[in-house]
């Protein structure tokens, strides 16, 4: 299974998964709050059904230089990034099917077809702009 808990000495892992071109699935939460802490054993068992995926748990206020001004509106919120293509980020039930459905849909697509999503609205064109892990995580890779 590829699941982390994101920290300042790990974040190499989560650069190299995105450098390698897998589906990352990030769940941006808080740890004060109850519907993340309900979410996380949820969390946990998807990435336990996809290990060909990583997973990282990202506490939004003990990464906050990570993050940054990431517009987080409501718990859980999800970034789906494969390379440098955000294919989601948004706010969602806390409940994995919905977005284990959701995650499927986006790997049936084709590169192609991935990177005309990423530019077809302003909101999806913010996404790769502001909310990249692999922009956010350059001074890791080096």
């Amino acid at each position: 299974m590829s699941y982390q808990i994101l920290d300042q000495t790990n974040r190499r892992q989560l650069a190299e998964a995105l450098r390698n071109d897998t589906w990352v699935v990030a769940c941006l939460c808080a740890n004060w709050c109850g519907s993340c802490r309900e979410y996380d054993a949820a969390f946990r068992a998807w990435a336990e059904r996809y290990p060909q995926h990583h997973f990282v748990w990202i506490d939004i206020e003990d990464q906050a230089d990570l993050v940054g001004e990431l517009d987080i509106d409501n718990f859980p919120t999800l970034l789906m990034e494969r390379g440098a293509t955000v294919a989601f980020f948004g706010p969602m039930e806390p409940d994995t099917r919905l977005a284990e459905r959701l995650l499927l849909a986006q790997m049936e697509k084709s590169d192609a077809e991935l990177q005309r999503e990423a530019i077809s609205s302003a909101e999806r064109r913010s996404w790769q702009q502001d909310c990249s892990l692999l922009d956010k995580l350059a001074d890791v890779i080096g």
